[in-house]
């Protein structure tokens, strides 16, 4: 009997002592952190590599020109986290770009920066963005009756003249000019136009024999280029008002082995090459290479609320041989201030 009772005491100390290491154990656990469950390590982990913001940017055509435009603006997403979706038709072609704004919008991005091949075509779509809470900045060429917040490039008429008085210098007032162009429709184009013809027909006494337009097809482009040397043989000057005539008179002029002058807006390392090598005579290049990290850096400034200028003049540089050989023509690898 005596030994029973002491089975049951020891029994009865050994529960107490195990009750007392178990509420310990509690009372420590009660001090420390929750452990992180598998939904929320999940969305740690998904919330890190979703893109702080996600803006699309719409070429008027797909070509090597913008390509400065895109890796600009891709250093600048990477920096800021934001994702960007990059569209162009495969040549200049409204209906295209029409859709691919719409599709943007539909897809709720946060802020889009487009070049449109018709103002008027794409300013509804520009406010219907707005009134979707989605800021819209034009660059190259600008839309000013929509509601984008701002544009980014330069005063085309002031550039359109600057190019008059390039040529105005080469040919020291007189002389015979050929002109390309591109879109119709195209508001930057329109303005170049003016500001060039504007200033030869009131400061020079050259003459410009014809201007045809190419419509954004680059087939167009060599052959009106041909067309317009067999008609007017004893032409002085040929000028591209649009880095599509400009290319295609790289072509040209290696061709025929031409002795003329040839000017051309945009800079691109093929147009580089063609100063280098003495096909161009001189390229007006619109600084470019600084519109994309412009576009992500304004893009995200509207997003936030801030204030942007409604104006971002990024300017023109005239680039000749000796800024080729000298360096300073060449376009920069990061974006300027």
């Amino acid at each position: 009997m005596n030994r029973h009772m002491a089975k049951r005491a020891a029994r009865k100390t050994g529960t107490a002592a195990l009750a007392a290491v178990l509420l310990a154990a509690a009372a420590l656990a009660g001090c420390r952190e929750p452990a992180p469950s598998r939904e929320s390590v999940s969305a740690a982990a998904e919330a890190e590599v979703m893109p702080r913001r996600t803006f699309g940017i719409i070429y008027p055509m797909a070509d090597v020109y913008y390509e400065a435009v895109t890796e600009s603006a891709a250093r600048a997403a990477e920096s800021a986290g934001v994702r960007l979706i990059i569209k162009a038709p495969d040549e200049a072609n409204l209906e295209q770009q029409i859709r691919m704004m719409e599709t943007m919008i539909k897809q709720g991005v946060d802020g889009i920066a487009i070049s449109p091949i018709d103002s008027e075509a794409l300013g509804p779509l520009i406010d219907k963005a707005a009134e979707a809470g989605i800021p819209v900045i034009c660059f190259e060429s600008d839309a000013p009756d929509s509601r984008r917040v701002s544009y980014i490039g330069t005063d085309n008429i002031q550039a359109g003249e600057r190019m008059g008085r390039a040529i105005d210098g080469l040919l020291k007032g007189r002389g015979m000019v050929l002109v390309s162009t591109g879109q119709s429709d195209s508001l930057n184009l329109r303005e170049r136009l003016e500001g060039f013809l504007g200033y030869i027909h009131r400061e020079t006494n050259i003459d410009v024999l014809e201007v045809r337009y190419h419509q954004g097809v680059p087939e167009q482009a060599l052959a009106d280029l041909e067309g317009m040397i067999d008609d007017h043989p004893h032409f002085d000057a040929f000028v591209a008002l649009d880095f599509v005539s400009g290319a295609a008179s790289i072509l040209v002029w290696k061709a025929m082995g031409l002795n003329r002058y040839a000017l051309t807006f945009g800079l691109m390392p093929e147009i580089a090459e063609a100063v280098r090598n003495g096909q161009i005579t001189m390229a007006v290049s619109l600084n470019e290479h600084r519109w994309g990290a412009l576009i992500v850096e304004h893009l995200l400034k509207a997003c936030e609320g801030e204030e942007i200028p409604e104006f971002l003049d990024t300017g023109i540089s005239l680039v000749d041989i000796h800024a080729i050989e000298s360096g300073e023509g060449m376009v920069e690898t990061e974006p300027s201030d």
